[in-house]
């Protein structure tokens, strides 16, 4: 079982990353998009037997405690068989 975590800027935090990508693909030819966000992806790989229930309650503790920093960053977790 693995838990999908993923961290994103809480939209009143300034991208300037997302931005500069934002700039780049406009230079590619893509001229129709009105914004782009950067993240981080983390996948958590838990041992045999751990159940749903233990490994999402897990996988919330870690991404809150370690993976994001709450004063800047939204995350979300999904957990996948």
């Amino acid at each position: 079982m693995k838990a999908l975590v993923y961290v994103t800027l809480k939209p009143s935090v300034l991208d300037p990353q997302g931005k500069a990508i934002h700039h780049s693909t406009e230079l590619l030819g893509f001229t129709n998009l009105a914004d782009i966000r950067q993240g981080k992806y983390f996948e958590i790989a838990f041992s045999e037997g751990v159940s749903e229930s233990d490994a999402q309650t897990a996988a919330e503790a870690i991404a809150k405690d370690v993976l994001a920093n709450p004063v800047i960053e939204d995350y979300r977790v999904e957990i996948a068989q």
